[in-house]
């Protein structure tokens, strides 16, 4: 399973990474030098969680982020399972 949320569809994104040399300015110094940028990645706050889905009268297991967690609390997991069963992913 890839890391996504099954809710809020969140996913890993790219950015860079600086490596900087050098004391500041407002310290007396000469200036802060950027000495080298590598790529890294940011990634969701996933987690596994089980819910009661009283519907169906059984627990649901989803991977999801904590603002996923929040989007729970805020619809209702009925309508999350719902919005999750029509774009064909199973649960």
């Amino acid at each position: 399973m890839s890391r996504k949320c099954q809710v809020t569809g969140k996913t890993p994104v790219t950015g860079n990474r600086y490596a900087i040399r050098g004391i500041a300015k407002k310290k007396k110094g000469v200036g802060l030098k950027v000495t080298g940028i590598t790529r890294r990645r940011f990634l969701p706050n996933l987690m596994k969680k089980r819910f009661w889905f009283a519907e169906e009268n059984r627990f649901v297991t989803l991977k999801l982020t904590a603002s996923g967690m929040r989007t729970i609390d805020k619809l209702g997991l009925p309508t999350i399972i719902r919005q999750i069963r029509a774009r064909g992913e199973t649960v």
